[in-house]
């Protein structure tokens, strides 16, 4: 799946997400907000001025966004990612309120949609996470000048002795071969399992 096809999933199928900022205290704070646009560019959302929310975003320029979709835990699709945001100001606000038409019963005078402004997340790092596919599917993407974060295990080649240990504990059976063991990335559920089984420490943490 290319990154603007995450991209969209995150704007037009989950839509409504859950971002966080920081406060002044250096504290974290969480507002639902719609994502409202989408392109080969980054995400697009608005908020007004006068809010705290738009405080935050001016003074940090950084955020954090999550979100889900589906009926139940067994049926989710998720999408994380955190970057650098910036207000672009009235850029675009047309076109967001003639695809988001609900924006006319929020907002519905000209004159008072003169309090909003659009912010542009333009570079971000993240991931989709899918507990409806069977093994369970995770794939990482990046855009604009950062590079795809690496989570997760592996297995040292150098270090391997193929005894299975880690293969009997992997709760998705992402991982096969002789010797070395490799682990399928895309189906991993980085529980740690092989980490702390691995008798020779030849698994490694791979990021935070």
């Amino acid at each position: 799946m290319t990154t603007e096809e995450i991209l969209h999933i995150l704007q037009k199928d989950i839509h409504s997400t859950i971002m966080a900022t920081i406060d002044e205290e250096g504290l974290p704070v969480t507002c639902v907000i719609d994502m409202m646009l989408s392109d080969e560019g980054g995400l697009y959302f608005l908020t007004a001025r006068g809010k705290a929310f738009y405080e935050r975003l001016m003074q940090r320029g950084f955020v954090a966004v999550t979100g889900l979709k589906g009926e139940d835990t067994m049926s989710s699709v998720s999408v994380n990612l955190r970057g650098k945001v910036r207000n672009i100001g009235k850029e675009r606000l047309a076109e967001i309120f003639e695809k988001n038409p609900y924006m006319m019963q929020i907002y519905p005078t000209e004159i008072s949609r003169d309090a909003l402004e659009v912010f542009e997340i333009y570079e971000a790092a993240g991931e989709l996470f899918d507990l409806s596919q069977k093994p369970i599917f995770r794939q990482s993407f990046s855009y604009g000048n950062v590079q795809t974060r690496k989570t997760g295990y592996q297995i040292l080649a150098d270090k391997c002795i193929g005894c299975g240990r880690c293969e009997e504990v992997c709760p998705q059976n992402c991982i096969s071969g002789d010797c070395p063991k490799v682990i399928d990335q895309s189906h991993c559920l980085h529980c740690g399992n092989c980490f702390r089984e691995c008798p020779i420490q030849a698994v490694v943490r791979l990021g935070a």
